[in-house]
């Protein structure tokens, strides 16, 4: 354990003194430069496991042999910023704008670094915590439904309809799934995939799918222990691992997170060890809103699963909320490049200010969808307000053309491509499908559509699709 700690560390000193030159370096002046306690011989076996994990590159033979990083350019520029309606959806605190700053520059500026233990240790239940005492305060008037107590789980049924499209629709967002709302209405309510997408992406919907169901109906066993979250992961990563027996298993292979400098621990007893100890910990927290956010946090940092590990996590920090009859967090309208510098500041710099703040603003999102209590009418959506008329014209003509789910989804994505800004247009795309699937013979009359116009629309959307007969499937005669 010790030698391969050591050869770690070693590994990232190399790749930062090689990122420091200018362009590439001889190994006489790699050596020079890292001054470490090996032979020459270690030196080479350390340069060489660089080159094949891909963080550096060799170029020349024998004595010409020079490194360098992969992708240094010819000047280093810091990451461009957001497009504008991404950096002003979701409030940042300073400290968050601070993080962000830092995981976006580029790679070769961003020093090297592995699992730190005292992240974890150093948190004691109901003692520390990621979120104010003001904060859980909000979240829990936020979330907590008016009325009488009741069975764990109920509020999540009542809702589980809404809840595994949006859940499922936005996780997989998250991890780079083109699947439209619309798409995922369809595959989810009768199997329909979409036209032109890989069969993964419509394995990872359906897989949010079984998890969520899994949580919502076994909502008095489940908990932050083994069996809940190796299940929930095996849930979520059915027919997405390369070896299936990584399924629902906790990893014995050292794993790489693309786009950082961060390596996870490689060595299978400590990743048990600190699986369990931050299950224990978790377990302990008391405030649901506590236990969601230190889950979002650890559990990606650990990496404990050889991949799904961050769906894991977004799934499990729903376990408090479907317990305790809370709103559930569906990360609704979440930017996934926010979440995904959000994320890298865990990993790189063990900082949970960004993602704490896209934590609090997507829970106020989907609280906002979900909670029965009465609340009092907000600002109009900006968005909405700036591209009203849009909404109208495009969502009129959806139903005047009796368009279907499928239609409807290829229809949207057209039109936004030929009137919409690049920027905008997923974000509109996804506005225009959430009005439709919310439409009902109560609400249409502000489309200017008339009443036979919305009944023939009407009937043609909910019937169901076809089930597909595969060769070989028929009836036995």
């Amino acid at each position: 354990m010790v030698a391969r700690l050591q050869e770690a560390e070693h590994l990232a000193a190399l790749e930062r003194v090689i990122a420091a030159f200018a362009a590439s370096a001889t190994i006489d002046e790699i050596a020079a430069a890292a001054k470490l306690p090996i032979s020459r011989r270690t030196l080479q076996r350390r340069l060489a496991a660089l080159v094949e994990q891909g963080r550096i590159v060799s170029e020349g033979q024998t004595r010409a042999l020079r490194y360098r990083v992969t992708t240094l350019p010819a000047e280093v520029k810091p990451q461009p910023p957001p497009e504008p309606q991404v950096a002003d959806a979701v409030p940042l605190s300073p400290p968050a704008l601070e993080i962000r700053q830092l995981v976006r520059r580029h790679i070769v500026q961003r020093t090297p670094t592995g699992y730190q233990r005292a992240f974890l240790d150093g948190y004691r239940p109901n003692e520390t915590a990621y979120l104010t005492t003001a904060e859980k305060q909000k979240l829990s008037a936020l979330g907590r439904p008016s009325g009488p107590e009741q069975p764990a789980g109920t509020h999540a049924q009542n809702i589980l309809n809404r809840l595994l499209i949006d859940l499922a629709w936005n996780s997989s967002r998250l991890e780079g799934n083109t699947y439209s709302l619309l798409d995922t209405e369809r595959l989810l309510a009768g199997g329909a995939e979409a036209e032109g997408k890989p069969a993964t992406e419509a394995q990872m919907i359906l897989n949010h799918k079984a998890a969520i169901e899994f949580l919502v109906q076994d909502a008095d066993h489940i908990a932050f222990n083994r069996a809940t979250i190796l299940n929930l992961h095996a849930l979520l990563s059915e027919n997405l691992m390369i070896d299936p027996a990584s399924v629902g298993r906790l990893r014995t292979t050292p794993v790489g997170i693309g786009g950082s400098v961060y390596h996870p621990l490689s060595v299978p007893q400590v990743i048990v060890d600190y699986f369990d100890q931050m299950l224990a910990t978790a377990a302990a927290i008391r405030d649901p809103f506590e236990q969601a956010l230190f889950i979002m946090v650890q559990l990606p940092y650990l990496q404990p699963f050889e991949d799904v590990n961050k769906r894991t996590s977004r799934l499990a920090a729903n376990i408090p909320f479907i317990r305790g009859n809370l709103s559930p967090v569906s990360f609704v309208d979440v930017p996934k490049a926010l979440y995904t510098e959000a994320v890298l500041g865990v990993y790189e710099l063990n900082r949970t200010d960004l993602l704490k703040d896209v934590f609090l603003w997507a829970y106020e999102r989907s609280a906002g969808r979900y909670a029965a209590i009465a609340q009092t009418i907000g600002e109009p959506d900006p968005f909405r307000l700036r591209h009203r008329q849009a909404l109208r014209t495009l969502v009129a003509e959806i139903i005047r053309a009796k368009a279907d789910k499928k239609r409807a989804a290829k229809d949207v994505a057209a039109w936004a491509a030929a009137n919409i800004s690049e920027p905008e247009r997923a974000r509109f795309i996804e506005v225009v499908e959430t009005e439709l699937l919310a439409l009902h013979e109560g609400s249409y009359a502000r489309y200017r559509v008339r009443p036979s116009e919305f009944e023939g629309w009407y009937e043609v959307w909910n019937a169901r699709p076809a089930a597909k007969i595969k060769p070989g499937k028929g009836k036995k005669k």
